[in-house]
């Protein structure tokens, strides 16, 4: 997703519409009459016969694979301009996972729109992690009146439903926004919801840290509150800020994706995920193009391998934090 323009073969917002909803094409290394090809190819496609919407391989064409072929303009890693792509064909367009009604290709569509998503839900964590350190940082450090305050506050917004609280927030701030505008509002709404179960636990972390005999120690020698925060007290909330990560990146971008599945997150034609599965609102979607479900297929082994490495680097830190 980071080289997306590099793998995506095609323009996410360029439109066919000549060929919408066309099913995922497949790729051959033998052809109809057994003849062996060294280089993959597609067949086009064509009606099929007293259809309106099915489709069906039209032998009688070939567009083969090629690699390393120049196409629509892009920015590698948002700096450098690029027309090089990692393949294509040099007739017609060769969709691997379909198109969608605009006879855009699922496939470009869904690796520009995971940046998208997934941008959003790391930056949303970030925002979220922070205001949960700084408000546990001051409600477990300070005590008194600032902990009881920030407290209730956190008690507050656990109590309410996040999800309905999200809707809410989104909705009540303008609809009619850029792409750009749309994707900061929709990352200041997440760290907004989300800030008060980190800063609980944080500040659990902290109540117990300060007591420790060195932050005594240090104390006692005239050490500041900045110098204890920084240098004794921080490094002992990285495990629970970890754990907390591994939970709220996939849950953000869960939480992009109903927003734009619901038309209340980053607008069209900027793809995303939530976008990519808005069309399954329709019925005549739903029971007709099932290649359609294919963007949520694919995200399935992404949020599970992104939950095994959170868990591989919770193992890996625990060990570290009992050693010290």
């Amino acid at each position: 997703m980071i080289f997306a323009g590099f793998f995506a073969p095609y323009d996410p917002a360029e439109q066919d519409r000549k060929n919408p909803y066309l099913p995922p094409m497949r790729l051959h290394l033998v052809d109809h009459q057994g003849h062996f090809h060294a280089r993959p190819f597609a067949y086009g496609v064509k009606l099929r016969e007293g259809s309106f919407d099915q489709y069906e391989e039209d032998r009688t064409e070939t567009f083969p694979l090629k690699f390393l072929v120049r196409g629509a303009s892009y920015r590698f890693l948002g700096l450098v301009p690029s027309r090089l792509h990692l393949f294509g064909t040099e007739t017609d367009r060769i969709y691997l996972l379909g198109s969608d009604s605009y006879g855009r290709d699922q496939l470009s569509r869904f690796l520009y729109g995971g940046r998208v998503s997934v941008f959003a839900g790391l930056l949303g964590a970030s925002v979220t992690l922070l205001l949960g350190l700084c408000v546990g940082l001051a409600a477990g450090y300070y005590g008194g009146w600032r902990d009881d305050l920030l407290m209730r506050l956190a008690e507050l917004f656990l109590a309410l439903p996040w999800l309905y609280l999200l809707f809410a927030l989104r909705a009540f701030l303008p609809l009619a926004v850029g792409p750009l505008e749309a994707f900061f509002l929709i990352i200041v709404v997440l760290g907004i919801v989300g800030w008060a179960r980190p800063a609980r636990l944080v500040r659990g972390v902290v109540l117990s840290a300060k007591e420790r005999d060195f932050v005594r120690a240090a104390r006692g020698f005239g050490a500041a509150d900045g110098y204890l925060l920084r240098r004794h007290i921080l490094p002992e909330t990285s495990s629970v800020l970890l754990t907390q990560a591994t939970m709220l990146v996939p849950q953000f971008i869960l939480a992009e994706m109903t927003l734009s599945f619901l038309g209340l997150g980053v607008p069209e034609p900027v793809p995303s995920w939530g976008n990519l599965l808005s069309s399954l609102q329709q019925y005549s979607v739903l029971v007709s193009y099932w290649w359609m479900y294919l963007p949520a297929l694919i995200m399935l082994p992404f949020f599970l391998g992104y939950l095994g490495l959170g868990s591989e680097l919770q193992e890996r830190a625990e060990p570290y934090k009992i050693g010290r």
